[in-house]
């Protein structure tokens, strides 16, 4: 399903050039569960957007669903983004004047849903959340584990096939966190696959698969046996 081939990346920085990945190799197949770990600074973020299209790789090419997403115009990047990918992150990065049900309903409207479609589409995926009674509050008024809940409920509400996670549970009490953790991994049953960024080792292990990363290079990628 993704299959990065020789990917590099490099930035400029004034007059020198940072070298943020070093001939990634990498093939996920669908379904998968793994988790990218490694200290800050390892290309970890670098990955994981260039894989959710919102950066290029320098050289090297990226292919998902067996068709070279580094050949699209930005347009049709988008388009596939939009259609495939679903991004959470620790942040949350909710619209504040927005209500839960809004904020969700966001990627609808841009799909060009009718209303009535996506009331009741928005209604029963923060059901399915168990923030159905929230659904009419800003994120203001919501707890961390709430305003993640939506986040998710927001990512996944186009059904895409991927989704990337950043640090999702960076920003919350270990509660909170759990409750976030056991909503992916239940998506992950149905056949999602999700590619979570961590620095928290708990984290990490509960994936069934393990990518280490140490300044731009993959240095061990572990799978972890039933």
């Amino acid at each position: 399903m993704i299959q990065l081939d020789h990917i590099e990346r490099v930035f400029q920085v004034g007059d020198q050039k940072v070298h943020a990945l070093h001939d990634i190799e990498l093939k996920i197949e669908r379904g998968e569960y793994l988790s990218i770990m490694g200290p800050s600074g390892s290309g970890k973020s670098t990955l994981l957007n260039i894989i959710g299209l919102l950066d290029r790789p320098s050289e090297g090419q990226f292919f998902l669903d067996n068709k070279d997403v580094t050949l699209l115009t930005e347009k049709e990047q988008a388009q596939t983004r939009r259609e495939k990918i679903g991004f959470i992150f620790q942040f949350f990065h909710l619209v504040p004047r927005l209500t839960a049900a809004e904020n969700v309903e966001l990627p609808l409207v841009l799909a060009g849903m009718m209303p009535n479609e996506r009331k009741e589409k928005v209604a029963k995926v923060l059901q399915a959340m168990g923030i159905g009674d929230r659904m009419h509050h800003r994120p203001e008024q919501l707890s961390g584990g709430q305003r993640q809940r939506v986040a998710i409920a927001r990512a996944t509400i186009m059904q895409p096939a991927v989704l990337l996670a950043d640090e999702p549970t960076g920003n919350l009490d270990r509660a909170s966190g759990k409750e976030v953790v056991d909503i992916l991994e239940r998506l992950v049953d149905k056949g999602l696959t999700l590619i979570i960024v961590t620095h928290d080792p708990e984290l990490g292990e509960r994936a069934q698969r393990k990518i280490n990363m140490v300044d731009g290079s993959i240095v061990s990628d572990t799978l972890k046996h039933a």
